[in-house]
């Protein structure tokens, strides 16, 4: 669950950036939009089979 804890000074708009930036950093965006609609077992073998590559081109 994210949180952020505004301080007493702290401008809305400074706080909301924070959680936006917490968002996009934990992948809740993502996860929320891969969940909008039901994912067929082929959907997800590719989507998996996708982001086996790219991990395996960034250990290298």
């Amino acid at each position: 669950m994210t949180q952020v804890v505004v301080g007493e000074n702290e401008a809305i708009e400074s706080a909301l950036r924070r959680f936006k930036r917490q968002v996009a950093k934990e992948g809740i965006y993502a996860d929320m939009k891969r969940r909008r609609h039901f994912e067929t077992p082929q959907e997800k073998r590719k989507r998996k089979e996708i982001a086996r590559r790219r991990k395996r081109r960034y250990r290298r």
